[in-house]
């Protein structure tokens, strides 16, 4: 039991995270650089706000942020429950209105195939938000992990680990998609998903890896280390709450460019395969018709524009938010 007493007693020192660590450390650590008397660095109840209570005021007045988020909040809202505002179904098609223009009940007009425009473009943002937010999880998990260790403990880990994501970094993303996908038969958004985690995961790495070769030499590190911390603790207490804002702006920014990718796979037939509804798999089908029918292709392709703008607008809003150089 003695021996337990200063490592108990040390742990207001080492702090816990965000919220005492990094106010520990505030005197030192770039990221909270506030005055902690003033009323630009205290809360409401007087005390230094932390990095993200100072995020989410900035954001709140960000108007790039607002916008981006309620244009992502709708297709968030249209990928669950697409009905709401598309009662028809995007597998119904009649041959004899094929690239016709709008019509009552049916704005975007018809494609080449007789399909309603308007009701596949609303269907297909669920397998675009699907696959970008599933993706997006998969490489932050996967690629935290594997960086975050390589980072901590270094020495033949991070050696190894460097040597495999320069290899990864060495193969373009669409031809080993045209290559690895093109033996699946599988109509399923799963193999796309696998596809974008195997190739994505070594950017969030070395993202990670940085972030916590930086927060592991901060003081409040040095402290719990000192007063006996388990490597776990550490990680999970001190340093993954401190170096966890670099990878949550990478991944927002590119999960607009997972979204993007799949539309593109799906364009060149080896992504999404129909039956399925997607954006990329629409825009393949309408070029063909462009001349006569431009309004097919003019909807699914703006539809992709702005969904991979919001995001890429929110990682832009999140980033200045989270970066104390840029306040």
């Amino acid at each position: 039991m003695p021996e337990q007493q200063p490592y108990e007693a040390g742990r207001a020192i080492a702090g816990t995270g965000m919220g005492g660590a990094m106010d520990l450390a505030a005197s030192e650590a770039t990221t909270l650089e506030r005055t902690p008397g003033g009323p630009e660095g205290t809360g409401p109840a007087g005390k230094p706000r932390s990095l993200w209570s100072d995020a989410w005021r900035d954001l709140r007045r960000d108007p790039v942020f607002l916008v981006s988020a309620l244009v992502i909040l709708f297709l968030v809202f249209i990928s669950v429950r697409p009905s709401a505002i598309a009662s028809g179904n995007p597998l119904t098609c009649d041959l004899a209105r094929a690239q016709d223009g709008s019509a009552p009940g049916h704005p975007f007009g018809y494609d080449g195939q007789g399909c309603d425009v308007y009701t596949r473009t609303v269907y297909g943002a669920r397998t675009s938000v699907t696959v970008g937010v599933l993706a997006t999880l998969g490489v932050s998990v996967f690629g935290s992990v594997l960086g975050g260790l390589a980072g901590y403990f270094g020495g033949l880990w991070d050696a190894v680990l460097s040597r495999i994501t320069d290899i990864f970094f060495a193969i373009p993303v669409v031809l080993g998609g045209l290559v690895l996908l093109s033996v699946v038969t599988s109509n399923t958004v799963w193999p796309v998903i696998g596809f974008m985690v195997l190739l994505g995961w070594p950017q969030i790495s070395r993202i990670a890896r940085g972030s916590v070769i930086t927060a592991k030499q901060n003081d409040y590190v040095q402290a719990a280390r000192a007063l006996g911390a388990s490597d776990p603790r550490i990680l999970l207490r001190h340093i993954a709450p401190n170096a966890v804002a670099p990878v949550i702006v990478v991944a927002t920014i590119a999960l607009g460019t997972y979204i993007a990718l799949e539309a593109t796979l799906s364009y060149l037939g080896v992504g999404l395969k129909p039956p399925s509804v997607s954006w990329g798999i629409d825009i393949s089908a309408a070029s063909p018709y462009i001349r006569n029918a431009p309004h097919a292709l003019l909807w699914p392709s703006g539809a992709l524009a702005v969904t991979v703008l919001a995001f890429i607008m929110l990682g832009d809003a999140v980033r200045d938010a989270l970066d104390p150089k840029l306040r």
